[in-house]
């Protein structure tokens, strides 16, 4: 039987913004990325987030960005390797306070926006986040994007590593995203964005906007969660998998009981 997380990024309101519906879509989930506060989010979301996903039983990862609340963390900046190690500790030691203040243990990190895609490409940087991951805990799951840098660098430093797809995404011939400033870098069907789910686990394999066909691994699938109509989104993608026969599990997750979440055994 083949086997999936499905993975949402939340936690992204800030004050009195509300970004999101992340209280909908959890039940649909088995990991969650929680903001730590530098593209996203703020204490009192972070805890609250934090609750939400742990009395679902989801299991629970930092999201860590750049520092740039202003452009959400989509914006490149100039960081070298030793301040990506030092920014990617940082917040994960802030979500790890209160993960583990609230009773429950952090269970994966996936960087967010820029500073996802810069690490996919820049081997040095990836090296940096790879070794903060390892250095704050070596039994963290490390998520990054399917044939990057990232995911090579955590299996050189000895992480267990997550190869994600995107569910809403389309992808270059390079196996890499399309930037989002393209119109066709987004999918908004639920159908053809379920399809590429079926696909890339069943077959390891995506059309790209360029016209041709790549292989692609998938352990774990994004679902965006601050679109429109995110909950259905979530709720299509997963009752697509489940009538699949494909088994819906949290990346890395030690056997426990209860909430959204399935242990992998």
């Amino acid at each position: 039987m083949s086997l999936i997380d499905l993975n949402c990024d939340l936690g992204e309101s800030f004050g009195a913004y509300t970004l999101g519906r992340d209280a909908e879509i959890l039940p649909y989930v088995t990991s969650a990325n929680i903001a730590c506060g530098f593209h996203a989010g703020d204490p009192g979301v972070m805890r609250r987030t934090v609750r939400l996903a742990l009395d679902r039983g989801t299991a629970v990862g930092a999201h860590p960005g750049l520092p740039d609340l202003a452009g959400f963390g989509r914006r490149n900046l100039a960081v070298s390797p030793e301040e990506a190690y030092d920014l990617t500790v940082y917040q994960i030691g802030a979500l790890e306070a209160f993960v583990r203040s609230e009773g429950g243990r952090l269970r994966h990190v996936k960087p967010h926006g820029a500073l996802y895609n810069m690490a996919a490409r820049d081997a040095a940087l990836a090296d940096a986040i790879a070794r903060a991951v390892l250095r704050v805990d070596s039994r963290l799951v490390l998520f990054g994007l399917s044939g990057s840098e990232l995911i090579r660098a955590g299996e050189e430093a000895g992480l267990e590593t997550a190869a994600e797809v995107f569910a809403d995404r389309t992808y270059r011939s390079d196996g890499s995203l399309t930037d989002r400033s393209r119109p066709d870098a987004l999918i908004a069907d639920e159908d053809q964005a379920a399809a590429q789910v079926l696909r890339l686990i069943r077959e390891g394999r995506v059309s790209t906007v360029d016209g041709e066909e790549i292989g692609m691994a998938a352990d774990t699938v994004c679902i965006h969660g601050d679109g429109p109509n995110a909950p259905a989104f979530a709720r299509r993608i997963r009752l697509a998998c489940e009538q699949a026969g494909i088994r819906v599990s949290a990346a890395g997750r030690e056997p426990e009981s209860g909430g959204g979440a399935q242990s992998r055994s």
